[in-house]
């Protein structure tokens, strides 16, 4: 395996999905929101995606089998919209620019194909007070602006690094549209609350505010 590697076990039938990204970062913000709109939506796992670029280990079971470093699709519905949820446990480093390239670019391909048209990154932003917050990031002004009306704070703090970001720019260069939510955080810690908030604000972006019956996060 010289590059992303894309493997599929079955094939949705899906009508213009949305899709939404969590993959770990600052306080696994974006990890935790994903895995619950995952559980609360009894997501089903249908493709994986595996990249040289990711880290040199493997992940044990409790049965004491071994797999490679991995992200998941998963196929969600809500009443009629369609929903590719993607998650998993790492991210190329930081310092391989090319090789964030490469992995979010197999990510976009991907999306497209399966006729996502508009995407929504979710991740952490480093913060020094405590105020819960959500903050979003936008492929347009208007996108912003619609989701700041229902409750997010615009970000102007310059940089998203990560997956988180440069997903959402590079589907924008391809036409899509989204947004990015960005659930505040103290710290490099899993922060349960900050992805508890960033999923509940997604779900209530979406027309479904949640208030109880939340599953558990891993």
């Amino acid at each position: 395996m010289d590059k992303p590697y894309l493997r599929e076990m079955s094939n949705p039938c899906l009508d213009k999905p949305t899709f939404i990204q969590g993959l770990p970062g600052f306080g696994n913000v974006g990890r935790i929101a994903a895995h619950l709109f995952i559980k609360y939506c009894n997501a089903k796992p249908f493709a994986e995606l595996y990249s040289p670029t990711f880290p040199d280990y493997v992940s044990v079971s409790s049965k004491g089998t071994c797999r490679l470093p991995r992200y998941e699709f998963f196929h969600a519905k809500i009443d009629d919209t369609d929903f590719v949820v993607m998650s998993g446990e790492t991210q190329p480093s930081f310092e391989d620019v090319l090789a964030h390239y490469d992995v979010c670019g197999e990510i976009v391909n991907y999306v497209e194909k399966l006729g996502c048209q508009f995407v929504v990154t979710i991740g952490g932003v480093p913060i020094t007070e405590e105020k819960a917050q959500v903050y979003v990031a936008a492929t347009s002004p208007r996108r912003a602006a619609e989701f700041m009306e229902k409750g997010a704070v615009i970000y102007s703090r310059g940089k998203i690094v990560g997956g988180t970001g440069l997903t959402l720019a590079l589907a924008k260069e391809r036409g899509l549209e989204g947004i990015c939510l960005l659930g505040a955080t103290t710290g490099f810690k899993a922060d349960k609350e900050a992805g508890l908030l960033a999923f509940k604000f997604l779900m209530k972006a979406l027309g479904k505010e949640i208030k109880e019956g939340l599953p558990e996060t891993q």
